[in-house]
């Protein structure tokens, strides 16, 4: 009987304790992935460190997304970090658009927020409708890419670095950002 009782406990305290190991590694990979983009970020664009620094808050995203003719979409992870207060609310996205492209690309996304509100209004309600036009050739560090991007949400700066791909595409999108249930416990 005891045996039984130490193995049911065993079963039920061992995948919490996994799930808390996974979700303490997703956390830390998406804060290194941060500091990465970051300082390529600050690398290509000098002036954004000053613009992060002065900022209500920023948030950085790895994001996936492919193109196939007329439709495009993607998902990624990312960390909204709050200026104010410190804190890091993890996040999660999804984006589909229409317009005109082929290809696939794996790129970064850090948007800085001038205003709270906007700041504010992103951790909440996460929408974004943006339209950009973009040709990538990447692979590691070899390559190159010309993009451009424009959110129709006031008070933010967006960059986009394409990390690896091939696409040429025109496209208007629709974003999602939500917040991570499971990362932000």
């Amino acid at each position: 009987m005891l045996k039984k009782f130490i193995l049911i406990i065993i079963l039920t305290v061992m995948p919490t304790v996994v799930n808390a190991k996974s979700v303490e590694k997703k956390r830390a990979d998406i804060l290194e992935m941060r500091s990465e983009v970051l300082s390529q970020l600050y690398k290509n664009h000098p002036e954004a460190k000053g613009m992060v620094k002065k900022s209500a808050g920023y948030a950085v995203f790895n994001n996936g997304g492919i193109n196939l003719i007329l439709l495009s979409a993607g998902s990624g992870k990312g960390v909204a970090h709050d200026n104010e207060n410190g804190r890091d609310i993890f996040m999660r996205m999804a984006t589909g658009g229409i317009g005109i492209g082929l290809g696939i690309k794996d790129y970064r996304a850090v948007m800085i927020f001038h205003k709270r509100s906007a700041f504010d209004k992103f951790i909440t309600a996460g929408w974004d409708f943006s339209g950009q036009a973009d040709a990538a050739a990447t692979v590691g560090d070899k390559g190159g890419e010309v993009n451009a991007a424009d959110t129709v949400v006031g008070g933010v700066t967006v960059y986009q670095m394409t990390k690896n791909g091939l696409a040429l595409q025109a496209t208007l999108q629709g974003t999602k950002y939500w917040k991570s249930n499971k990362l932000n416990d």
